[in-house]
């Protein structure tokens, strides 16, 4: 397994485990650990928070105040569809929420903060966000919905799919952020603007479908792969290699 310790600013601590060569380094900083309390989350992560320091006061919540955002935009859109706040307020709030989606990652990387519960909520968060636009989308443009009905249709078994896999193995959603997943979030991006900002489906919404398919597919295909949940896997490729270390770890420890 990978254990990792981070030294992050503001004396915070990161410890993280998962299926992954052993990288246990402590000699690289100071640690106390009479300074700090352990807190395990529901996957195989645990967080060291100072036992003096609320984290809501400090620069590291900035990546959860993001996702928290995008869950209280994410109705609003669909409010919006429903009772004609106009599509100027539409299109604001989902460019916020989009950003905000792109902001969170960049800065919890850059602060060493990418815990296991923050990725989780950020999962959550982009779910809620493009079921509520889905629903607004069905709403206000039926037609061009329609007339992309195949691929989209396609997309939204496979996500069923994704779920039930996801569930019967981890007993939770996957966390991945794949190069897949931040492909078709463009693309999302890209045809609900055309669709909202300029009432256009065709292509946009057809690559919705078709790039929605090739990255389902992945992600199920990574979660049959690697042997216990993990988050933040790029891509396939990562997920072999991250199930021949765990099985070269297990090899390791029956000798």
């Amino acid at each position: 397994m990978l254990i990792t310790l981070t030294p992050i600013s503001d004396g915070f601590l990161l410890l993280n485990y998962q299926p992954s060569t052993f990288n246990l380094q402590p000699s690289t900083f100071n640690f106390h650990p009479s300074s700090f309390i352990l807190h395990p989350s529901m996957s195989n992560t645990a967080e060291i928070l100072p036992k003096h320091q609320h984290p809501l006061l400090t620069l590291h919540s900035i990546p959860a105040a993001l996702v928290a955002l995008r869950f209280l935009i994410a109705p609003l859109l669909l409010l919006e569809a429903f009772y004609g706040f106009g599509r100027v307020w539409f299109m604001t709030g989902f460019a916020i929420a989009f950003l905000s989606d792109i902001f969170d990652g960049v800065i919890d990387r850059r602060l060493g903060v990418s815990t296991a519960s923050l990725r989780r909520a950020d999962s959550w968060a982009d779910v809620c966000l493009y079921l509520c636009v889905s629903a607004a989308a069905w709403r206000l443009y039926p037609d061009e919905i329609m007339a992309c009905w195949l691929p989209l249709s396609l997309v939204v078994a496979l996500q069923g799919v994704w779920w039930v896999v996801n569930l019967l193995k981890y007993g939770q959603p996957a966390s991945y952020h794949t190069y897949s997943a931040k492909l078709w979030g463009l693309i999302l991006f890209v045809a609900t603007i055309a669709l909202f900002g300029f009432d256009y489906g065709g292509i946009t919404l057809m690559l919705v479908g078709i790039v929605g398919i090739v990255h389902t597919v992945e992600e199920i295909a990574m979660t049959l792969i690697l042997p216990t949940w993990t988050h933040d896997v790029l891509s396939i490729v990562h997920a072999l290699q991250l199930r021949r270390e765990f099985r070269n770890l297990l090899v390791y420890l029956d000798k």
